[in-house]
């Protein structure tokens, strides 16, 4: 419903309702305006009551008045008898109900404001409705004219006092005459609990009673003797009197609507005085608060200026913290370039040996991805051999705060210079341990060489003393070693001989031989003596019985051949003579 559909529906919908009867809407519908009617019993459901009116009643009228057909149609229902009642009533409701239809005036209940909140009996003749919106039912807008002013003056002063104020002899226009009324105004002392709304007053209204006046009939009642006494007379003053009546009623009752008007106005008066001295009380209340608003707006100013220096203030140190965060962005990205640069796996653990931080170079040796960051360093598994105390010597580290080195080598192969220190602040405080692993892969290789070659230095002091020529060659052929008495038995010296190629020395028609000998040398350490021939710086060939041996790295593989070699006779003669 559109809310002009509500307006008039409502007040009906609260007329036809039975007391304590539930009106149910729509979603999007309400009260509205017309709530004190209605108790809200819930208002997501829109479920409202029928407010009752004064206890007692059979039946809770609307504070609206109904349309007039229904106005119409429910009078004979509340005069009737027994057929029209839904259940029987007490006798004496009954009794009580027709007395009131047929003795008690017309009147109207009201509240504090003149809104209507039920009418008994014929009000149309001193109510009518009023201009303008439909639906707004105020006793003070509805009176007619000769009424309304006596009316507001009387419920004002009724409110005042709360006494029972009378108004006899109103001149009340009806259509086209004026009706005397006798107005009266009572206050109610009601319940709360049982009453809609305080305060309530009860205005009465009745015809006033017609004035005394002698007509015809009266002459003719009078007694003959009387009439026989002065019967002109009688005849000259019954006119006179009539009009002498007429005259003082209409003074009496323009008295009383006199002295009724100077009580308003007095009252008005009062009220005016008051109104002015309220006025004032409020334009003094008003300049103060002025004063105090103004002395407000003026701390607000000074205020607003202290904001504004410190929000320069505040600008500066942001623009200063900005300038901070890109140098800490700066260095941080110089210190994340720098660790990933050198190459050193770092782990940055505190004193619960947690995970802080790790550089990307760690994740080789460490499984470590960027979630573990916060996990306890035993919860990860390293990829080393032989070593399992990284938690245990960390938290060594952390208990004698010495420094502790120790090679790991990985699983690949490589090997690492393991360096657990304390983790210690600008102010000398520890605060956890790091962990760096330093690659020596290469270190170990060249140590492992350098021993090598100290052996065979070992060993070649050991061959420049022998008898034997001894000599070493790698697998290309090229001699490596040659001892003193290789160059005894063949005629080249030392420095001539690392020269050479082994194929130099061996006969050609013997080159064959010797690469066989080298493939059976590859599956063997040592070969068994043979015997075979060589070639001397002249060309002479000598025969010898050399004894080779294969020289291995750490992977076991062939590097060089050692060969051991001792002549058996004199020599045979020049390669281009002999065999």
């Amino acid at each position: 419903m559109n809310a002009d559909l509500q307006k008039k529906l409502l007040p009906l919908f609260h007329y036809v309702l039975k007391p304590g009867g539930i009106l149910f809407l729509g979603t999007s519908e309400g009260a509205g305006e017309f709530a004190q009617l209605f108790t809200v019993l819930d208002r997501k459901w829109k479920l409202y009551q029928r407010k009752e009116d004064l206890p007692g009643s059979r039946r809770g009228a609307t504070s609206r008045l109904p349309p007039p057909q229904l106005a119409i149609e429910a009078a004979p229902l509340r005069s009737t008898g027994k057929a029209v009642l839904p259940e029987k009533r007490p006798l004496r409701e009954l009794t009580e109900q027709a007395l009131l239809q047929q003795l008690a005036p017309a009147c109207a209940l009201v509240n504090g404001q003149g809104d209507i909140l039920y009418l008994h009996g014929r009000t149309g003749m001193y109510l009518e409705p009023a201009p303008g919106e439909a639906g707004v039912n105020n006793i003070l807008k509805m009176a007619r004219q000769g009424l309304r002013q006596d009316l507001r003056m009387a419920l004002h002063k009724t409110a005042g006092s709360q006494e029972i104020v009378h108004c006899p002899g109103l001149s009340v226009q009806t259509n086209s005459h004026f009706t005397r009324v006798d107005l009266t105004v009572c206050p109610l002392d009601v319940d709360p609990a049982a009453a809609p709304e305080l305060p309530l007053y009860l205005v009465i209204l009745q015809e006033a009673p017609a004035l005394v006046d002698s007509g015809p009939e009266q002459q003719t009642a009078l007694p003959a003797s009387v009439a026989a006494v002065d019967p002109p007379s009688t005849a000259r003053s019954a006119p006179d009197t009539r009009a002498e009546a007429k005259v003082e009623a209409r003074i009496a009752a323009l008295k009383q609507e006199l002295r009724a008007k100077d009580e308003y106005l007095q009252t008005t008066q009062e009220e005016l005085e008051t109104s002015n001295e309220e006025l004032k009380s409020s334009n003094e209340e008003m300049q103060s608060v002025n004063e105090e608003l103004q002395s407000t707006n003026e701390e607000l100013e000074t205020s607003k200026e202290e904001l504004q220096s410190v929000n320069e203030e505040l600008s500066t140190v942001n623009t200063e913290l900005q300038n901070k965060v890109f140098d800490l962005s700066r260095a941080n990205n110089d210190m994340n370039n720098l660790l990933a640069g050198t190459g050193i796996g770092t782990v940055f653990v505190d004193h619960q040996l947690r995970i802080m931080r790790f550089t990307p170079t760690v994740s080789r040796i460490i499984n470590l991805i960027l979630s573990d960051v916060g996990r306890p360093v035993a919860h990860i598994v390293a990829n080393l051999v032989g070593y399992d105390r990284l938690v245990a010597d960390t938290q060594e580290v952390l208990d004698t705060l010495v420094i502790k080195e120790i090679d790991v080598q990985t699983s690949e192969g490589r090997w690492y210079t393991l360096r657990i220190q304390p983790y210690r602040t600008l102010d000398n405080v520890i605060e956890g341990a790091v962990i760096s692993f330093f690659d020596i892969t290469e270190a170990v290789r060249t140590r492992d060489a350098l021993r090598a070659a100290n052996d065979m230095i070992q060993r070649a002091f050991v061959v420049r003393d022998a008898r034997d020529a001894m000599t070493v060659q790698d697998l290309a052929g090229r001699i490596l070693a040659w001892n003193p008495a290789a160059q005894r038995m063949y005629g080249w010296s030392e420095a001539e001989a690392l020269l050479l190629n082994v194929r130099d020395r061996i006969p050609p028609q013997l080159q064959d031989d010797a690469l066989t000998r080298l493939e059976q040398l590859s599956r063997a350490e040592i070969l068994e003596p043979y015997d075979t021939q060589r070639l001397t710086r002249e060309g002479a060939v000598v025969a010898v019985s050399i004894i080779a041996t294969a020289l291995l790295d750490e992977a076991g593989q062939m590097y060089a051949i050692a060969t051991t070699e001792r002549a058996k006779e004199a020599a045979i003669g020049r390669s281009g003579g002999g065999c």
